[in-house]
């Protein structure tokens, strides 16, 4: 399967309403990652990791190419009640899995659930039923890159210290549409 020929199926998979996550996770370990396909979306930042969008689903998703430079990670962060699939590129990532606060009135350190490294060509989902997580790019010697897929899409989401459990709303933007650097 070509890098199109994905997003084409990921199309056809989003006409509905509803998502069936299996099939979703099926389709996205069915493209075997071949930078050539993608790399006019892998746009990195010496500075933070970079969201790039590929595609924006017909309102129904956002396809988006994550790159992660040498040591760089996301904060704690929930999914605005989105599906959340991510598929390793290039490199691999650590996942770190959280639980929600148990009382946002009280600060303490949020527990951690569980840890997971994911390999090229590997899948995983979450939600936010399932947890909050991390996601982070523990070489520094190798880049890493993921494409995710949300549904549906959002531009708002909450970050958490990880120290006291409180949470923040921060604006979700992207450093390229397309392949263009947006300003």
């Amino acid at each position: 399967m070509q890098f199109k020929e994905l997003i084409t199926q990921l199309h056809e998979l989003f006409a509905g309403d509803e998502v069936n996550i299996d099939l979703v996770k099926h389709v996205m370990e069915s493209y075997n990652s071949n930078p050539e396909d993608w790399k006019k979306y892998a746009h990195f930042s010496p500075h933070r990791y970079t969201r790039n969008l590929v595609d924006r689903g017909n309102g129904k998703f956002n396809l988006i190419l994550l790159c992660w430079g040498e040591g760089q990670g996301s904060g704690v962060h929930d999914h605005s009640n989105s599906h959340c699939f991510m598929k390793i590129m290039d490199g691999q990532l650590k996942e770190t899995l959280y639980a929600w606060p148990r009382d946002p009135n009280v600060e303490e350190p949020l527990a951690v659930t569980n840890t997971n490294v994911y390999k090229n060509n590997e899948v995983t989902y979450i939600c936010d039923q399932i947890g909050l997580h991390r996601i982070e790019n523990e070489s520094h010697s190798n880049g890493a890159a993921s494409l995710h897929l949300y549904s549906p899409p959002f531009d708002m989401a909450q970050s958490f210290d990880q120290r006291t459990g409180k949470a923040f709303q921060c604006p979700v933007t992207f450093y390229s549409e397309k392949g263009e650097i947006t300003k």
